[in-house]
């Protein structure tokens, strides 16, 4: 005789903006600060972080409230890491050979070398918006961090190599990556997120438990700074990922980000570009290739506040299968932003009849003697126009979806300061492709 299984007990209904995991108390930052033998100061800095994370909404913004979802994310019972972490996590600094003026570091490796220093950056959480209830989860619970520190005056011809593993089933990895560049220094980093290991397998029936990446990178530019940064994310399909990115940009200041955004299961990202120097200039793309039920939901700020100050954002989308994403942006040019020139542009491609891209770029403007405001969005199919070109030029149907498909996309990927990194990213866009190439067969 057999013995039944026991019925496995309903998950509790969630709406859809209801956070889904419950280890951010006190008791968490009390043990990530005794645990690691914080400074009294930082403990204080954790406990005021959960403070606002307590009283602060999921999302701000009320034009995108409509637009949250994170019911496809189960991690109720994920254990956050303290001490431990993934497999590989911190390879990416062993044995670097680094320029004077140069550091690269863990965030326990900063504070012993620079304790004030690390105090006048992370006390008050002033790398991080105030008003973001996820960008306060990882000022109050980080466990790993990355410090990256250019010196006035010196630049980097050699991309830094930065590399986050995902956590593992039922566990949680929070981490904060921070990037200061002084006065007249240039750098250009590369970030992947990846799979800690193989994937893991579970008897019939029974589902592989999520894990959770949450992770920042806030940016500090002095007068006269450039920096190329390019993220490229492969997480595996069980992952959440929360990302936030946070840039303080200063005068002659210029920042170009190339984001891409290929795994996960349900991914939430926000970009905050501060243009606080005259003349100062941000370039952002950034791209989603979704398949199976994955879920991207990208916000992006652009504060102008110098005068003469350049803003160029762009965000693409293309969407197999039953994939969702939303792409918001909201430019804000303030009073004192005289000179201002900024565009925003917003585009999806729906590649089979069950994707949906959503697209709500929107501008906030308080100066009128600008250069340019404009924003621009389209949602669609592959354009028919463009498939009957090279189709008659001799190129097979699906051979020209493909060229369009990722020709759509190749803007992020010709920004990824790495050739090795582009190479990479090609070769996934070219991986996720062939998945779901027929479909998109099917859909035309």
């Amino acid at each position: 005789m057999t013995a039944t299984p026991p019925t496995a007990q309903p998950r509790q209904r969630r709406a859809p903006a209801d956070l889904p995991f419950r280890f951010a108390d006190r008791a968490l930052a009390d043990r990530l600060a005794t645990d690691r033998d914080e400074p009294a100061w930082l403990r204080a800095e954790r406990l005021a972080a959960l403070a606002a994370f307590d009283t602060l909404p999921v999302e701000s913004n009320q034009l995108y409230t409509p637009y949250i979802d994170l019911r496809a994310a189960a991690l109720d019972d994920v254990q956050p890491y303290v001490l431990d972490g993934p497999a590989g996590l911190g390879d990416d600094l062993r044995d670097l050979e680094l320029p004077d003026g140069v550091h690269v570091e863990t965030m326990a490796a900063w504070l012993a070398r620079d304790p004030a220093g690390f105090r006048a950056v992370i006390e008050g959480g002033g790398t991080l918006p105030a008003n973001d209830k996820l960008a306060q989860l990882a000022r109050g619970f980080w466990s790993h961090g990355r410090h990256v520190e250019i010196a006035d005056g010196v630049h980097l011809a050699a991309p830094i190599e930065l590399r986050w593993s995902a956590a593992t089933p039922g566990r949680a990895l929070v981490t904060r990556t921070i990037v200061t560049l002084g006065k007249d220094a240039s750098a250009s980093l590369v970030e992947e997120q990846v799979a800690s290991g193989p994937a893991i397998a579970c008897a019939e029936g029974e589902t592989v438990p999520q894990g959770f990446f949450h992770g920042t990178t806030e940016v500090v530019l002095g007068a006269g700074t450039s920096l190329a940064m390019a993220s490229i994310q492969d997480l595996p399909g069980d992952q959440v990922a929360f990302q936030h990115r946070h840039a303080a940009i200063g005068e002659g200041a210029s920042l170009h980000w190339a984001l891409a955004q290929l795994g996960g299961r349900v991914v939430r990202s926000r970009v905050d570009n501060r243009l606080e120097g005259n003349r100062s200039s941000v370039e952002q793309v950034e791209i989603v290739f979704g398949g199976e039920q994955q879920l991207f939901d990208l916000t992006s700020y652009t504060r102008h506040l110098g005068r003469d100050t350049t803003g160029n954002l762009l965000s693409k989308g293309a969407l197999l299968d039953r994939s969702r994403s939303y792409m918001k942006g909201l430019i804000t040019i303030e009073k004192s932003a005289v000179g201002t020139d900024s565009f925003l542009g917003e585009f999806g491609m729906n590649l089979s009849k069950g994707a949906r891209a959503v697209a709500i770029p929107s501008l906030e403007i308080d100066q009128p003697d600008c250069r340019r405001a404009a924003h621009s969005s389209s949602v669609g199919p592959i354009d028919p126009t463009q498939l009957f070109y090279l189709e008659s030029r001799g190129i097979p149907p699906d051979e020209a979806r493909k060229f369009i498909v990722l020709g759509f996309l190749e803007p992020v990927v010709a920004r990824v300061p790495l050739e090795a990194a582009r190479e990479r990213l090609r070769e996934l866009l070219d991986a996720k492709w062939n998945a779901g190439a027929a479909e998109v067969a099917t859909a035309a």
